[in-house]
């Protein structure tokens, strides 16, 4: 009880927060979501919270947690969320309530630089071009000064090149304790920190990837942790069932086969015949691909007997013969040179775990697990459970004997579309979890209206996207910009973006942006620019990531258009697992699964249009179904109570009165 008094008296009305935090204002919610998450402290075990958006939530959990005097894991969805907790929300509460804690940044190995494969990266010859020789050279030139290692701070790297696996390690190529570069080794140093600091802040990637293989260094920090948070936790179970399941590529093999060759004729040569050895490699990984054919490039494969859907066995069962038997050839040149470098002991281990890898998916597949082929340039053979509830329950909230009780929180702004919030506790294990929803304090009503234009083509229309293109193309030309859109498919975005491009090829009033034609950061910057210093204004047409974890308060984006429901693709393999589960559990598929998650995706986009309470904006829903099948109420339920607009001409007079406000254009930043 005596936590859930201080915490009261830091939100209260003139408490430390309102004193400190430039932009804090006492909201009554926000203190709900605090107090439950004192109790769970106090009292141990597993909470589960839905705060809207404009709660407050990362004060809400952070203020009790840093008052506990406990150890504290913090978990985020990406490493942008994850540089924002650490580098501002963290030192800025740490500081205004004055508490003495250490505090540490802990992210995948692939984030860091790797000293010892930076030093070979010149060397081996595998440089693309010309750029990525100068790239490197900033690397470089960066190491010498860098304390951290963390390549965030190389602000003109793009996370896109082809650079980063060449300076960075893996699980698999990591030397570890042999590794000349040891001592001065990033990794290690972020993981030494974490285990001497108060409060960690990770990312999923990083959690689960530990509980799937001890990777992060997770291992000897959670025991001593006793109060764990996940903020964005709508993420948690398809990041875990990504790192809980098993993969194998042919990119991996090929690599591995560019290893072994750089190491061999470095360390090793004329030992072994390093070329034939990587040669037979090669054409075993290129074999396998071949046997699956070009016709089903981008297609995912379903798996349910000994081979892929459509692939002839006998060719597909030869060439992954084949590919053990050039891994045990590798297995074996290794074995030879094994005691010269350290380099050679660790490719012995990768080629062992390549072999039972593929000896793995030449074995039926596991109970309660999926398995599928993804084809592309690469294959990418995987092997899944259908879900985390498994792992969670086994493996994270099983008490460990004579351990004092922990406390476990989950929260999001969007778990679910019922008070059970079920849609999340049922796949992540957590069904005995207390749930709280926390409503938004903004005035949806009265900031933001919703249009649903029931003249557009059904969304299987071949028409449908070029509608949405002109609907688009119209509203941001009486916006200037201003406006995102949203799209369910990957062929929507390029048809709507290209029909926008051309509309506004030439425009000095509105830019045209898609996704994949810069990173994300940089997309999300121009976007947050508008029309600011004389630029035009912005249409950005994304789709993937972008319906999430996008933050553009201001008047900058005002127009959010989705162009269909985001119903899960029947055809996945993963969601025709999980659908046939509930068909035999007596369920029914549509509305057990597709609904729910159909309904999640729709509140997780139209969050990205109000984000502050001077905002206004306008979202638009361009599939009919959401007001003519009657499964669309409960969509329409799981937005915010938005104004609905009927018209078009209704529609058209509420761009009119956007085009005349002005809103703030800053990001909030709670202190000063």
């Amino acid at each position: 009880m005596d936590l859930q008094r201080r915490v009261g008296e830091v939100f209260a009305p003139l408490g430390v927060l309102e004193r400190t935090a430039a932009h804090f204002k006492p909201r009554q919610g926000q203190l709900d979501m605090a107090l439950a998450v004192s109790r769970t402290i106090e009292e141990g075990g597993v909470l589960v919270v839905e705060a809207g958006t404009g709660v407050g939530k990362t004060f809400a959990y952070l203020v009790p947690a840093l008052l506990s005097g406990e150890r504290v894991l913090l978990s985020t969805a990406t490493k942008t969320l994850q540089d924002q907790l650490f580098g501002r929300d963290l030192p800025g509460l740490v500081s205004a309530l004055g508490l003495p804690l250490r505090t540490a940044l802990l992210k995948g190995r692939g984030s860091y630089l790797c000293l010892h494969r930076m030093g070979q990266a010149r060397t081996t010859g595998h440089l693309p071009d010309r750029p990525a020789l100068q790239m490197l050279a900033r690397i470089e030139q960066w190491s010498q000064a860098t304390r951290s290692g963390d390549l965030a701070e190389l602000a003109d790297l793009d996370e896109r090149s082809p650079l980063i696996p060449l300076v960075t390690s893996t699980r698999e190529n990591c030397l570890g304790a042999q590794c000349p570069q040891f001592r001065a080794c990033h990794v290690n140093l972020a993981r030494r920190e974490a285990l001497a600091a108060d409060v960690v802040v990770v990312n999923h990637h990083v959690f689960f990837a530990d509980m799937a293989v001890r990777e992060s260094g997770m291992a000897e920090l959670l025991p001593s942790v006793r109060i764990a948070i996940f903020d964005e936790a709508h993420q948690l179970n398809e990041t875990g069932v990504q790192f809980l399941g098993t993969h194998l590529t042919t990119g991996q093999l090929l690599d591995f086969a560019r290893d072994v060759l750089a190491a061999g004729l470095q360390q090793a040569r004329g030992l072994v015949d390093w070329q034939q050895v990587v040669l037979a490699l090669e054409l075993a990984a290129r074999e396998l691909r071949l046997v699956v054919g070009q016709s089903a490039a981008g297609a995912k494969l379903r798996w349910v007997t000994v081979v892929p859907d459509g692939v002839p066995e006998a060719l597909w069962n030869d060439a992954m013969a084949d590919l053990v038997r050039s891994l045990q050839q590798a297995i074996a040149g290794l074995d030879m040179v094994s005691e010269l470098a350290p380099d050679f002991v660790r490719l012995h281990e990768r080629a062992v775990a390549l072999a039972e890898r593929v000896q793995l998916f030449a074995q039926p597949c596991a109970a309660e697990s999926v398995r599928w082929l993804d084809v592309g340039n690469q294959l990418r053979l995987t092997e899944s459970p259908l879900d985390i509830a498994h792992a969670v329950q086994t493996r994270l909230l099983a008490p460990s004997e004579g351990a004092a009780a922990k406390s476990w929180i989950f929260t999001s702004a969007t778990l679910g579309d019922d008070a059970q919030l079920r849609w999340f506790t049922e796949r992540c294990g957590l069904t005995d979890a207390s749930c709280l929803q926390v409503e938004s304090p903004f005035d949806y009503a009265a900031q933001a209206s919703f249009y649903v234009p029931r003249h557009l083509p059904k969304p299987n229309d071949p028409t449908h996207s070029a509608e949405v293109a002109a609907l688009a193309a119209s509203a941001a030309l009486r916006l200037g910009g201003r406006t995102m859109v949203l799209t369910t498919t990957l062929r929507a975005l390029r048809v709507i973006g290209e029909s926008l491009q051309a509309s506004f090829a030439g425009s000095a009033d509105v830019e045209v942006l898609m996704q994949g034609q810069w990173p994300k950061r940089r997309l999300m910057e121009r976007l947050r620019q508008g029309a600011a210093d004389g630029l035009p204004g912005c249409v950005l047409v994304a789709s993937a990531s972008f319906w999430e974890g996008v933050d553009v308060p201001g008047d900058t984006l005002q127009l959010v258009i989705i162009d269909k429901l985001p119903f899960p693709p029947p055809n996945d393999p993963l969601v025709e697992a999980r659908t046939q589960r509930i068909e035999a559990e007596g369920g029914s598929p549509f509305m057990d699964y597709f609904v729910p998650e159909a309904a999640v995706a729709l509140k997780q986009g139209a969050g990205r249009l109000i984000r502050h309470e001077s905002d206004r904006g306008v979202l638009v829903v361009c599939d009919t179904r959401l007001v003519t099948m009657g499964y669309g109420r409960r969509l329409r339920a799981a937005l915010p109570p938005m104004r609905m607009l009927k018209t078009e001409e209704e529609f058209q007079q509420a761009l009119g009165e956007l085009r005349t406000i002005t809103k703030s254009s800053t990001t909030e930043n709670p202190w000063p």
